[in-house]
């Protein structure tokens, strides 16, 4: 296709036009933006489809569950009664990489979402190091495949109830299902000796006699050994663990092989999903820095025309709008809207930087190279880092950022910090931590279980800023760790910065 002429002509189209709509899409991502992607494969679904997709979190294959069900008919609801539009697509992480474009779309429309999602969304997938460390793209299809096949065996085999009995606790526990941070290899058979015995080589060389001859404490030699044991157990077990389900599943003694594989299910598919919890200012502002620089580009080369890039910017603007904090359709930050802006604000920084922007941003401040500094952020950040890096200044005052300062002895709030240099600071650390997992989600750990004692499962709730878990939520998902667990659990409410007991609770005392 020559640079002038017009790739499309009118709102239809076909799948000759999306082929040559893509390549000339596709020239622009790899020889202009310098994007690697998986390859592509694009679907066309209709709008029933588009639903159902949504009732299974959108992946293509997915086990039954009643949760499922009731998704799809809260989405359905909402459209049949023109309370909600639909997704203009659906994208897949995966190897290739699926992309479902709704059959309503215009030709200009699937151009659009062509560029976001099969090029910006994909390139981000591949080389963004979240997913390149908790994902296998390859391999999730697969996966998700067995996934449903064996949930169906195990339907048939044992009863739609007791699969049920056990996905619901499953489920309910899927927040805490992952791992957050990279395990450390198992040890050989070896290397555990050579360990053992460096430790009794380290004790021989610091014992001192002498503290034999000293007086000791009635009792001493039960509570030492009472300590021993316990921190030899929690050593054994590897306590404490952050993964609820992954402890369930390897140490409950009442479960069977066949609920353990289930429990694997869900976490495999909860982990999946982690990476995209943690960028989706960054996945999403990639994708539409992507689709906006693209589709501009071929509208300069004169290869779409002015109404197809106006139905082009309308969409785009739908999509980048932040309503007000008094606006009624106001949901918190548009991760659209935020992470394409910020990407935006470093093109400007690496092209036309202020002497502000000298300061704060040495290293990319007029260097001339946005495309390599947009490329290596998008493959070495998630949102917490990428805005505590990137926001500027100049982002802070166009969004008229502040922090307030809400506590709870106090009647009103306290404007923390305003636009100036030690205030821009401290905005940009407040955004990042409230995009941090760590810092959002309840720090629930598995702390301690005596199999030989009384197998109580002991949980320990860190709480941060005096955010305590709703009560009734907690006592539910209690319940639901028992029926995995088998016995009894309890959890303690911990202050994380004084260490002093807020609360106990155990489902000893919980009824239902």
């Amino acid at each position: 296709m020559l640079k002038g002429s017009l790739l499309f002509t009118g709102s239809d189209w076909n799948f000759e036009k999306l082929r040559v709509v893509y390549d000339a899409i596709e020239e622009i991502a790899v020889n202009d933006l310098g994007l690697d992607t998986y390859p592509n494969q694009l679907e066309i679904i209709s709008s029933e489809q588009m639903l159902d997709a949504y009732s299974s979190v959108g992946m293509p294959l997915m086990y039954r569950h009643w949760s499922f069900g009731k998704h799809f008919l809260y989405h359905y609801n909402l459209y049949r009664t023109g309370r909600r539009g639909l997704a203009y697509e659906i994208v897949i992480n995966s190897n290739p990489c699926i992309v479902y474009l709704m059959e309503e779309n215009t030709m200009a429309l699937q151009a659009l979402v062509t560029a976001h999602a099969a090029f910006g969304h994909n390139h981000f997938f591949k080389n963004n190091y979240l997913f390149q460390q908790w994902t296998d793209a390859s391999a999730i299809l697969g996966y998700l495949d067995f996934a449903k096949s064996y949930i169906a065996r195990c339907e048939e085999r044992h009863g739609l109830a007791a699969v049920e009995h056990v996905l619901d606790a499953a489920h309910a526990l899927m927040e805490q299902g992952v791992f957050r941070y990279r395990r450390p290899p198992r040890l050989s058979s070896e290397k555990e000796r050579e360990g053992i015995r460096e430790r009794l080589e380290y004790e021989e060389r610091t014992y001192d006699d002498l503290w034999r001859t000293l007086p000791r404490p009635k009792g001493w030699e039960q509570t030492s050994a009472v300590k021993q044991a316990a921190a030899e157990r929690k050593k054994s077990l590897k306590l404490p663990e952050e993964n609820l389900l992954y402890f369930i599943e390897k140490n409950s003694l009442v479960l069977e092989p066949w609920q353990r594989e289930i429990l694997r299910i869900v976490r495999v598919i909860a982990q999946y999903f982690y990476p995209q919890r943690q960028t989706q200012v960054m996945n999403e502002g990639c994708a539409t820095f992507v689709h906006y620089t693209i589709t501009n580009t071929l509208f300069d080369r004169g290869q779409i025309s002015e109404g197809a890039m106006l139905e082009i910017l309308q969409n785009h603007s739908n999509v980048v709008l932040q309503p007000g904090f008094d606006d009624p359709r106001f949901g918190g930050i548009n991760p659209y809207a935020l992470g394409f802006q910020m990407m935006q604000d470093i093109v400007r920084i690496a092209t036309e930087p202020t002497e502000e922007d000298r300061d704060w941003f040495p290293d990319i401040a007029g260097n001339g190279d946005w495309r390599g500094t947009l490329l290596d952020a998008w493959a070495n950040h998630r949102d917490e880092s990428f805005i505590r890096q990137y926001l500027s200044p100049a982002m802070v005052r166009k969004w008229r950022f502040f922090v307030l300062d809400d506590s709870a002895h106090e009647p009103h709030y306290e404007v923390a910090s305003i636009h100036n240099e030690r205030g821009y600071e401290k905005i940009r650390t407040a955004l990042a931590n409230s995009y941090d997992i760590g810092m959002t989600r309840p720090d629930i750990q598995v702390m301690d279980v005596d199999l030989l004692g009384d197998r109580r499962l002991r949980l320990q709730h860190t709480v941060k800023n005096g955010v305590l878990l709703d009560e009734a939520t907690r006592d539910s998902t209690l319940r639901h760790i028992r029926n995995l667990w088998g016995y009894e659990v309890s959890i303690r409410g911990v202050d994380a910065d004084t260490g002093s007991t807020l609360y106990e609770r155990s489902t000893t005392h919980i009824s239902g």
